[in-house]
């Protein structure tokens, strides 16, 4: 079968969940990384929200690894880290989560912009996701940032050639779209209930 940039993604989300349906961390920040080659697509304009991924993936790998028996299950991090009185620190591994959560948030608005809107350009897309995902958190400077960084956006028709691979990428980005919200989702309704959904960018 052709695959397109996101198939790696979409098996991995199936092994998220373990048998009790608990979020697992090693799955869950494996599926992120798979999201990473398809932002490289993006080029420029991608580029810092692709530096703060990453960066967050790593801090919760460190967090799992040196305690992989501990910190198999997503949350587990999260509780050592309230019980520490450290969750709020912005190098925590709870800020890590809550910024991955909400990049991938904007991702998939993006992609699910591209699949409903074939009309729009890419930054008409990009800024659109955006606003309704990342702007209310982030101050006036990772704004202007983010603002300026959207006018590198590539051609939209390349940048679906280019992740279509040979399978088909409307089918591909429409299963991403509904597979991989309910478990974003999970991750906001925990973190709000421990009181943690609402930290803003400095």
């Amino acid at each position: 079968m052709a695959e397109t940039v996101f198939a790696p993604a979409l098996e991995g989300m199936k092994h998220v969940k373990s048998e009790q349906g608990d979020m697992l961390t090693k799955p869950f920040l494996e599926v992120c990384k798979q999201i990473l080659p398809v932002i490289d697509k993006f080029g420029a304009a991608m580029a810092l929200v692709k530096s703060d991924i990453g960066g967050n993936i790593t801090r919760l790998e460190n967090k799992y690894l040196s305690d992989p028996a501990q910190f198999n299950h997503l949350y587990s991090m999260v509780q050592v880290e309230i019980e520490a009185k450290t969750a709020k620190s912005s190098s925590s591994c709870t800020n890590g989560l809550l910024w991955l959560t909400r990049a991938m948030d904007f991702l998939v608005e993006l992609f699910r912009n591209l699949v409903d809107h074939p009309d729009w350009t890419m930054s008409q897309a990009c800024t659109d996701s955006y606003s309704k995902t990342l702007k209310k958190w982030h101050g006036w400077l990772a704004s202007s940032s983010f603002t300026i960084a959207m006018k590198l956006a590539p051609d939209r028709n390349k940048f679906m050639d280019v992740i279509g691979g040979k399978g088909d990428i409307n089918a591909d980005i429409e299963k991403f779209c509904t597979t991989f919200p309910p478990l974003l989702e999970e991750n906001h309704k925990f973190l709000a209930s421990v009181g943690l959904d609402e930290l803003k960018a400095s």
